[in-house]
């Protein structure tokens, strides 16, 4: 199977990386990396990426998925298919779709439900659109697994948004809990507190909570902000969601020493 993937940030790399490892075809692009993984074939350009692909990977962040897709559906054949990976709203995962699907292109909506450095291509990921099925299908052969939840582009995206009002505002209550703590000396106590709640691995993960939404703060706030606004088109209520917006807010605010 030939890959491009498109994107060469922290879970870019780890997908061209270990599907190279796999015996794959990989050819990745950004403009913005150093060195690529070993057994990937860096390209120019998205266009000469994409050439030849069966898989296309989007791993370029919200903010740049539109311009990315729209680079390379020109170079891709009718029986490649386009799968997302970044985390977009449900519509713009729709509109994105019809792009495709104007250009006889095959898309897919995938959300991915875990810290890819954790599990790497063991990452579970959802998926939507109107080639999910086989998509589902080529993941699997790879190794990767992969859940079909709908037909339609967006289907994947919005639930896993549905997803992160839980997993980031229990970061974002992880973090209140220990700044709390800190005023009365009892940090670490609280958070063994938190860590024997959460069950088994839940030292780790609280761990994972506090240095990945320091980390990734400013891309997590961009995130809960679609969130916000796809459960105001539900009619839900969200306190819990604004207040998480308002804590990656802070967070995203301080100087790396301090949101360490």
């Amino acid at each position: 199977m030939r890959i491009a993937v498109l994107g060469l940030g922290e879970a870019g790399s780890i997908y061209a990386s270990d599907l190279a490892g796999t015996g794959e075809v990989v050819t990745a692009v950004d403009p913005n990396a150093g060195e690529i993984p070993r057994g990937v074939v860096r390209a120019a350009t998205i266009a000469d990426a994409v050439d030849g692909a069966d898989l296309v990977l989007s791993l370029v962040g919200a903010g740049a998925a539109e311009h990315v897709l729209d680079d390379a559906l020109p170079a891709m054949t009718t029986t490649a298919i386009f799968a997302d990976l970044n985390t977009a709203a449900p519509a713009a995962e729709r509109a994105w779709g019809a792009r495709a699907a104007a250009r006889g292109v095959g898309f897919a909506d995938v959300g991915v439900l875990a810290p890819v450095p954790r599990k790497r291509l063991a990452t579970p990921l959802i998926v939507s659109g109107d080639r999910g099925e086989r998509l589902v299908e080529m993941l699997t052969q790879l190794g990767i697994p992969a859940t079909l939840v709908g037909g339609e582009a967006g289907d994947a995206s919005g639930l896993r948004m549905l997803r992160s009002v839980f997993m980031k505002g229990l970061a974002a209550l992880v973090f209140e809990t220990a700044e709390a703590a800190d005023h009365v000396g009892a940090r670490e106590w609280a958070l063994e507190q938190v860590a024997a709640e959460l069950g088994t691995g839940g030292e780790a993960l609280v761990e994972r909570m506090l240095t990945g939404t320091a980390r990734h703060a400013v891309r997590r706030e961009a995130e809960m902000q679609d969130v916000q606004k796809l459960l105001e088109t539900y009619g839900a209520r969200h306190p819990m969601t604004d207040s998480t917006i308002d804590w990656l807010q802070t967070i995203a605010n301080r100087t790396p020493h301090e949101s360490s």
